[in-house]
């Protein structure tokens, strides 16, 4: 089983500042197609956040345009920019979104089970899982505790050593879901975004990784305090492919051709 996780798309409207600045829907579009290029093909496709720019609805009809090409199904979880009602509203044919407050859910098609955390905090940059979403979880964790099992979220649980995005990284509820994945083996693989760039932890007993941006990455510098800027370092995604006798073994992939202009600062 391969899964492909592509992460902080930030699509905006045509012609504003995520095109002519950051080139997202352009650099997503390349993503796609390497997609559609790899022999053999990804079964599914993780989109772990941060769809778009600015969670209107205009810029998830963009998105599904753009990902209409991929024939693998795409499983999508909610970013500090997306909008639960809209994203909803866009993925609503898909049918594995719930209703309700958090866009939590389990996919049980496939060799690993897929469990889907929403980590959103809306109108802050940082996320959380609340008790709710922490006992929701355990619940789908106890359902079936030996099948291998993939979980993906958008906000890494755990610091990364850049204190420009651990300032707005994981809040409340952290510990409790790493008392959670302790008591809990079969977790092959935790996979986030957020942090446009590729990272690995072991956390808890489990293996967690952030796949970089299929767009612009966040400049590498782990000094404390240290400003955040925006770089034009290669657009990628991840491949995680599963195999009963490995378990899960990722790899990035570049997904084309950038330029290195001078590094932009965030607005």
């Amino acid at each position: 089983m391969i899964v492909a996780q592509i992460t902080d798309f930030h699509i905006g409207l045509p012609g504003g500042r995520m095109d002519e600045t950051f080139r997202t829907a352009a650099f997503l579009e390349t993503a796609v197609a390497h997609l559609a290029s790899l022999e053999p093909s990804p079964d599914v496709v993780l989109a772990t956040g941060d769809l778009v720019d600015r969670g209107l609805p205009e810029e998830y009809e963009r998105l599904r345009e753009i990902l209409a090409p991929i024939d693998a199904p795409v499983y999508a979880i909610p970013g500090n920019h997306d909008d639960r009602e809209a994203m909803s509203e866009a993925f609503a044919d898909r049918g594995y979104l719930p209703g309700g407050r958090f866009l939590h859910y389990a996919i049980d098609d496939w060799p690993v089970r897929l469990i889907a955390l929403d980590t959103v905090i809306p109108g802050k940059i940082g996320g959380e899982l609340c008790e709710e979403r922490l006992r929701w979880l355990s619940d789908r964790l106890a359902e079936d505790p030996d099948r291998p099992t993939l979980i993906f979220m958008h906000h890494p649980p755990m610091k990364s050593g850049i204190s420009g995005m651990d300032r707005h990284g994981f809040g409340a509820g952290a510990p409790e879901m790493g008392a959670i994945v302790e008591r809990h083996p079969n977790i092959e693989r935790i996979v986030c975004g957020h942090l446009h760039r590729p990272v690995t932890a072991r956390w808890h007993g489990a293996v967690l990784s952030v796949a970089p941006s299929t767009a612009h990455q966040m400049g590498l510098n782990m000094l404390e305090g240290a400003k955040q800027r925006i770089v034009m370092e290669p657009p990628a995604c991840h491949l995680h492919l599963w195999r009963p006798d490995t378990g899960i073994v990722s790899h990035t992939s570049y997904t084309g051709r950038y330029e290195t202009p001078p590094p932009v600062e965030p607005s």
